[in-house]
């Protein structure tokens, strides 16, 4: 008789539960909109008041003075190296080698970076945190290429075949009248084919853009969780004046 009894409230609840039970919802329709941000928009006070101490917070950061340059400093006053480009082929050397020294016990061979990224110029006077930005508004990351001396020959190959002033730094290419190859130095020593080299660069090149596709043969590539832009703010934070010229790192024989 207990048996019983026991199967009739466990069925009796089963069913409760059951009954009780909502079926699930279903998504019957999905509608979009465009929305175009731009000054056509109207705007809202509110909004406006929350944003305005956030706003007046930030633009003070990227408008304080960080260094200073006593002329214009641009990526077109040279036909192989340009002042700025220089600049930020320098830092980057100057901003990446100690760390990479301090975890691989290695050093940085030469830089490379691409012409087209640098996406504004350095105006006489103070410079700030904004410029940086400016020069630099890709979120791109420093990494290292180990490269063997064949992927060294193609680098130097691309960057005559350009005809485009391709920031390097720790290295020297020298041109013939006919544009053939009269000398290739790294840091002060003969290119050695034999040898692999440290090319520090940044992402988006060690994975080939900007065509520069001997990135991707690449023995490793060793990230050193920086990002670019912060190495240009923390070098001009640490100077007092910025100094950049054209000089011999690369260039054709008259």
């Amino acid at each position: 008789m207990n048996l019983k009894i026991t199967h009739f409230v466990i069925f009796t609840t089963f069913g409760f539960v059951t009954a009780c039970s909502t079926p699930p919802k279903k998504i019957s329709k999905i509608e979009t909109k465009q929305i175009s941000i731009s000054n056509d928009l109207e705007k809202n006070d509110a909004v406006e008041s929350y944003i305005k101490p956030y706003r007046q917070r930030i633009n003070l950061i990227m408008d304080s003075a960080l260094t200073n340059t006593p002329k214009k400093i641009t990526a077109d006053d040279g036909e192989y190296n340009t002042s700025e480009g220089n600049l930020l082929a320098d830092l980057l050397y100057t901003q990446a080698n100690p760390i990479f020294k301090s975890i691989y016990k290695k050093e940085i061979d030469f830089v490379l970076i691409n012409h087209g990224g640098i996406r504004s110029i350095i105006s006489k006077g103070n410079v700030t945190t904004r410029n940086a930005y400016q020069i630099m508004p890709f979120e791109n990351s420093i990494v290292v290429a180990e490269l063997t001396g064949k992927s060294i020959q193609e680098l130097v190959s691309f960057l005559i075949k350009s005809k485009t002033a391709h920031p390097i730094s720790g290295a020297q290419i020298i041109l013939n009248k006919d544009d053939s190859l009269a000398s290739f130095k790294i840091q002060n020593k003969n290119f050695d084919s034999k040898k692999t080299y440290y090319v520090a660069t940044h992402n988006y090149l060690a994975s080939g853009g900007d065509n520069m596709v001997f990135f991707k043969d690449a023995i490793t590539i060793i990230p050193l969780d920086y990002k670019f832009r912060n190495a240009i703010i923390d070098y001009f934070e640490k100077v007092d004046t910025l100094y950049a010229t054209v000089d011999n790192r690369f260039y054709k024989k008259l």
